[in-house]
């Protein structure tokens, strides 16, 4: 007799990027899709790695990260937002942001407890919830503006909430948290035991002049926050999977407790390579006005077609309507853009937990020039 297997996720299949980019490549469509840069890093940062590791760098990490790394990152933070990190206690570097989210999650939550996701919503967090014995409690942003309703977030706290998860800049929607929106947050939590998980993986693409609200900033409310980072989305290297995660001592002592039995520590040769290259702040500051140019030019090149493009104030995507060119699902379509025009596409409905379909796509920017000229010379033939 062998054993069954039951499922932890009965209702999870294949991610829709998977999915989304196996078929662009089957096409030759333009991969308008999965989130990540078709131009190459800074090959100063590429010479740092490989130096690195021709220096003898190569084998295991300090399990909290390379403490040259950590400190690094103390500077940063206190530069941007005037925070001062503890970069022994409060600082742990990740095998990317995702890992970083599960791990917070992993860390606090147990069975049957709650934890607030606003949709639509990177697709990691309800499962990371629930393979943890968690409740996922959906919450939808105000369609077309993705705005938080905080009166309704209201009625969904309970004795059960553990966890209120936040990104900003979102994805897929590229909105953004405003102060009112932090202000919001801090009233909410105000005299609870619910924490914060801040996905921020996004932080220097945000556009227009506005301002970043990282949790960081706010030490009353960093004091019960998870804050999460991705070195891949802002020094153009997504294969790396590296990022870090930023919480007070205490939370932090647990955090490594999950992590030291997981991954154990990262790729070294990259660690001690972005503890110098980090220091170069115009490496991460000059990437918002480059982006903002990527997602203006994108915009300017579809203009006469017949997709109608919603906000987008920060990451590397954008989200467009398309009632005026077919009732269809937005996965059928998607699937039929790929097909039939060659421009590969994320149907938004697959980050509702429920599918929930207002006929929007997602597109990402972060593409050569030549790229996204390519994919709207084809998008106009619709």
């Amino acid at each position: 007799m062998f054993p069954i297997l039951k499922s932890k996720l009965a209702e999870v299949g294949t991610t829709i990027f998977t999915t989304m980019s196996a078929l662009a490549t089957k096409h030759n469509a333009v991969n308008l899709g999965q989130g990540f840069p078709d131009y190459p890093m800074n090959e100063e940062l590429v010479a740092l790695t490989n130096k690195a590791m021709h220096d003898g760098y190569n084998q295991y990490a300090p399990m909290p990260g390379w403490l040259p790394l950590r400190e690094a990152l103390s500077e940063k933070i206190e530069f941007l937002y005037g925070t001062r990190i503890n970069p022994i206690e409060e600082i742990t570097i990740t095998p990317g942001g995702t890992y970083a989210i599960y791990s917070a999650l992993t860390t606090i939550i147990e069975r049957g407890d709650e934890v607030i996701i606003f949709e639509p919503a990177y697709d990691c967090y309800g499962p990371s919830v629930e393979l943890n014995g968690g409740v996922v409690v959906p919450i939808p942003l105000i369609f077309p503006d993705y705005k938080i309703d905080w009166v309704f977030v209201k009625t969904k706290i309970s004795n059960k909430t553990k966890a209120i998860i936040i990104n900003s800049p979102n994805n897929p929607t590229g909105s953004v948290l405003s102060e009112k929106d932090i202000e919001m947050i801090r009233s909410l939590v105000d005299g609870t035991a619910i924490f914060i998980i801040s996905d921020e993986v996004y932080e220097h693409l945000i556009f227009d002049s506005l301002l970043h609200q990282s949790i960081l900033r706010f030490p009353d409310l960093l004091e019960r926050s998870f804050v999460c980072f991705s070195f891949g989305k802002v020094y153009n290297c997504t294969g790396w999977k590296l990022g870090y995660c930023v919480a007070p001592a205490s939370l932090t002592k647990e955090f490594r407790k999950v992590h030291q039995f997981n991954s154990f520590s990262c790729f070294t040769p990259a660690q001690v390579a972005l503890s110098h290259f980090i220091k170069n702040k115009s490496a991460y500051l000059s990437l918002t006005t480059f982006m903002q140019t990527q997602r203006d030019a994108f915009k300017y090149l579809m203009r006469n077609s017949k997709f109608d493009f919603l906000e987008s104030s920060g990451s590397y995507f954008i989200c467009a309507k398309y009632n005026r060119i077919t009732d269809e699902a937005d996965k059928d379509f998607a699937i039929r853009l790929t097909k039939e025009v060659g421009v590969t596409t994320i149907p938004v409905s697959a980050f509702y937990r429920d599918g929930k379909d207002y006929s929007v796509l997602r597109f990402c920017f972060s593409k050569k020039t030549e790229t996204l000229e390519l994919a709207a010379e084809r998008l106009l033939l619709i």
